[in-house]
């Protein structure tokens, strides 16, 4: 009866929009919304009805619900329901899938996409955005996330009252480090489930609150049927830390870091990846961290094979005859197009130049097949061979080559491209099962991709792939990216392993949790998920032929510290970096100790956090006087909300706009971009950052920053009424900060000449963000 149900991976969550006007739900809230990773079966037509009649709650039973526990306006009408099956761990759950939408006048204004549990009337999900281009954001915060925990904790007793006693507040998840410098966040609010005092963190209750107070989404992740294990005969935290440090194994990496003082080079960094052990015994976890592919241990050739080529000047006919005796061209294939490209790598420093060349096969006068090439037109070296059927491989031919005969291919394609690299060129093993497990004459093409070692260190950002046909024994795609760095003709010295380890181990926290694995099996044969999904998803199975077994386990692992930024540990210099820029910084940011109490305290906090000021011997001096480069950072990243400025060209003593801030100086990048924006002018060349900055200056850079230095200077229009505006030259700044409460008289005076302390600058700025977001014109409605 009906049509045959078809599987497909249940994705039913959606990011969606809404207004509505309760406490539920936010003005101009924009959601994410977390995709549900189980798998469903998708009803529609007679089919739905069939399954409708099965389930305890019906579909006007559940848009009833919505409407009680999400409070969705009447002007909300239901526009799409769909009814799935997600798989638990020893049964399945009927889900009721909702969508509420908005329209005025023919166009979408909101959203509001509600999950219910059709079995049992839980609420499961919502997602709400509304589409309000009036919305401003407002500084400081209206509630900050204390408050927003106390909104989550209130409205999570209304809806999921048998959950409440079953969950613990997670004050990790989600927490801001840095605080926000924007109206516009969104604080992220998450319940553990608790069992036997320890958290399982992938059952949760999770709410989005934001700056206004409203819930804008609302998630419960919760299997029932799991079952736990006993934790009383566990391993104690210290034994387990003792047997994570046993079992670390950190490795030597070469990365890139961007660096906006100069030219990039390569840094020798030490990473270590999260771990986990059982919790009973200390055994390593594999499966909870580790990839299913692995490195080979030795590189494809026990020496190089060759030297690097050396530089010249290819013509495109050169060019083109490398590829062509170098790769197999489909038959007929003919050269349409060459084109030569050359440009300076920033990354590198160095000039590349290179020819792209397509190739067209055609049938008649219709074309059905292409292959392109790139071709380093200094050293021939080819880069890049990619060749495409339209019309897909002839099917008369039937797959043929193993995995063995495949990477053999791969990799004797590399060594013939690449001689002088074949000694740091390993080739990724896949998961075994990835391809033994496949009936004869199922894999059509394997992918090859190799990495590149120098002295033991991996080049992370270096990387070469090959794609081989299994029906016709082809290589059709080869991709080789080799950065032009130079390295050390030596291994150079670095910090023991023993030391790398201690130091990541103060960069991840130890957690207690339960961990759930799940295998799968089809006629007694496991299957990876990976290709239990892909089946599921095609349609080639049905979930009943399949056999799963679910084991939880309880694991000590190890969990990232919650800071403000990326970092790396310099495997030279023990120290730790930032990953992004390559500076010195620390895990344990300085703490101001001079700031307790100070009329300015939260202010000077701020500038500190965000590393506006700097703290020396555990001092902010807030009463010293500030100098120029310290106000321009502190200006650029209120600007920014707190990001740093990109400046987009090459970083060099040659290009620097000031002769006294050079490209290896901090204020470098702050300078440049408040330039980039008009905040400050070219002037004589020079910019003194380490002079001092009077009341006056102050002012302009604000109001410039606010895009009013213009109108300022039409000072006849405004009250100018300070009692020594005479000796004011920048009459119409200092009246604009003055009336927007940035900046205060003193005695009725403007002071103009004073010189501004890091405490009156910190305040100016803090007092910049709330002006800003009042200041924020919305657009008009159309």
């Amino acid at each position: 009866m009906g049509s045959k149900k078809r599987l497909i991976a249940f994705v039913a969550l959606v990011a969606l929009t809404s207004s509505v006007p309760t406490a539920a739900f936010a003005s101009g809230a924009k959601v994410t919304i977390d995709r549900q990773t189980s798998l469903a079966d998708s009803i529609s037509g007679e089919d739905s009805m069939e399954a409708a009649a099965n389930v305890s709650v019906s579909k006007d039973k559940a848009e009833k619900l919505a409407r009680e526990r999400v409070s969705i306006p009447n002007e909300y009408t239901l526009q799409g329901a769909s009814l799935a099956v997600s798989v638990l761990a020893q049964g399945k759950r009927n889900v009721w899938g909702l969508d509420f939408v908005k329209k005025v006048n023919g166009k979408h204004k909101g959203s509001i996409y509600v999950q219910i549990d059709a079995d049992g009337g839980q609420l499961l999900s919502f997602s709400s955005y509304i589409d309000n281009p009036s919305s401003k954001p407002t500084y400081p915060l209206k509630v900050e996330r204390s408050a927003a925990q106390d909104v989550a904790a209130s409205f999570m007793k209304q809806i999921a009252a048998a959950y409440v006693n079953q969950v613990r507040y997670n004050p990790e998840y989600g927490a801001q480090v840095l605080p926000p410098l924007t109206g516009e966040v969104v604080h992220k609010i998450r319940y553990d489930r608790i069992i036997n005092d320890i958290p399982y963190v992938d059952n949760y209750i999770e709410l989005d609150v934001d700056s206004e107070g409203h819930i804008t989404n609302y998630k419960l992740q919760w299997d029932d049927t799991l079952q736990f294990p006993k934790a009383d005969s566990r391993i104690t935290l210290a034994q387990a830390n003792a047997k994570l440090r046993e079992l670390a194994q950190p490795e030597l990496q070469y990365i890139v870091p961007y660096s906006p003082q100069g030219q990039r080079s390569p840094m020798l960094s030490y990473e270590m990846g999260s771990l986990a052990i059982n919790a009973l015994d200390g055994s390593l976890i594999k499966k909870l961290y580790d990839q299913t592919s692995s490195v080979s241990d030795t590189p494809i050739a026990p020496a190089a094979l060759g030297e690097a080529p050396k530089a010249g000047n290819l013509t495109d006919k050169q060019a083109t005859s490398l590829v062509e005796s170098n790769f197999k061209l489909p038959t007929g294939a003919v050269l349409s197009n060459s084109s030569y490209n050359e440009y300076n790598d920033d990354t590198t420093g160095h000039n590349e130049s290179y020819w792209n060349l397509n190739w067209t096969t055609k049938s008649g006068a219709r074309e059905t097949g292409s292959v392109s090439a790139t071709v380093d037109s200094k050293t021939g070296i080819i880069r890049s061979y990619y060749a495409y059927a339209y019309d897909g491989v002839d099917t008369s031919l039937k797959p043929s080559l193993t995995y063995e005969q495949a990477e053999k291919m791969a990799t004797d394609t590399v060594t013939k491209q690449l001689p002088w690299a074949a000694a740091q060129l390993y080739v990724v093993k896949p998961d075994p099962q990835k391809y033994s497990e496949a009936p004869a004459g199922t894999i059509n093409s394997y992918y090859i991709s190799f990495i590149r070692k120098i002295q033991g260190a991996t080049v992370s950002y270096d990387r070469v792939n090959v794609n081989v046909d299994a029906r016709t024994n082809e290589v059709t795609m080869y991709d080789a990216q080799l950065a032009s760095f130079n390295y050390p003709t030596e291994a150079p010295k670095v910090i023991e392993k023993t030391e790398a380890i201690e130091k990541w181990l103060t960069y991840y926290r130890t957690e207690l949790t339960y961990y759930v694995e799940r295998e799968y099996s089809l006629q007694g044969q496991p299957i990876p998920i990976e290709k239990y999904n892909l089946m599921l998803a095609a349609g080639e199975l049905d979930s009943e032929q399949v056999e799963s077994k679910t084991d939880v386990k309880l694991v000590y692992r190890l969990v990232p510290a919650a800071i403000d930024e990326s970092v790396f540990l310099d495997a030279q210099s023990g120290q730790w970096r930032n990953r992004e820029s390559g500076e010195v910084t620390a895990l344990e940011k300085p703490k101001a100790l001079d700031v307790e109490g100070h009329w300015a305290q939260r202010q000077l906090e701020l500038m500190v956090a965000y590393k506006a000021l700097d703290v020396k011997d555990g001092k902010v001096r807030p009463n010293a006087i500030v100098t120029r480069g310290e106000l321009i950072k502190m200006l650029v990243l209120a600007m920014n909300s707190g990001r740093g400025p990109i400046v987009m060209e090459s970083a060099d003593s040659a290009n620097a706009s000031f002769s006294d801030v050079a490209a290896g100086s901090g204020y470098y990048v702050y300078v440049q971009s408040a330039l980039e924006q008009n905040l400050i002018d070219i002037g004589d060349g020079t910019f003194n950052p380490a002079g001092e900055v009077d009341r006056e200056e102050m002012a302009e850079l604000i109001v410039r920053a606010l895009g009013y230095n213009t109108l300022a200077n039409h000072e006849q229009l405004f009250n100018i009424n300070f009692k020594d505006a005479d000796k004011t030259e920048k009459k119409g700044q200092a009246a604009i900060v003055v009336g927007l409460n940035i900046m205060s008289l003193s005695d009725g005076g403007f002071l103009p000449e004073r010189k501004v302390t890091r405490a009156e600058a910190a305040t100016a700025f803090f007092r910049f963000l709330q002006t800003r977001a009042d200041l924020k014109e919305a657009p008009i409605r159309d």
